[in-house]
């Protein structure tokens, strides 16, 4: 089964770090991805831009309409995910509780029910 890991980033917990944790939890990032790498578990993962970054798009009478900035104001935002394929959604969740900023941002586990490429 494949499950997303969602990173709920809040930038205030993370600015509050001192500079020395920011740079440990940047460093662990890349052996755990490696780590499930090698049991054959990650799939994929990305890093997000920060909401101020994007742009949305809304199709309104068949017109699409572009506006900048985020979809909702919000504090906190999707940062990136892992996306893994394990046995269990008790084991996406055990993933998602190593994943090395857990501690600081919310990692939200959710099972992807459609996945292009995939056999039917």
């Amino acid at each position: 089964m494949k499950y997303m890991i969602m990173i709920t980033m809040n930038p205030t917990a993370w600015d509050a770090l001192p500079e020395d944790e920011r740079n440990e939890v940047v460093a662990r990032i890349d052996p755990f991805m490696k780590k499930l790498t090698d049991s054959g578990e990650l799939l994929g993962t990305q890093a997000l831009g920060e909401p101020k970054e994007s742009t949305v798009v809304r199709v309104r009478d068949g017109v699409p309409v572009v506006t900048d900035g985020p979809f909702a104001e919000s504090k906190e935002y999707l940062a990136g995910f892992y996306l893994v394929e394990c046995d269990s959604k008790e084991r996406a969740i055990e993933i998602a509780g190593q994943v090395p900023d857990a501690h600081i941002n919310a990692m939200e586990v959710r099972p992807v029910v459609y996945s292009s490429g995939d056999d039917a």
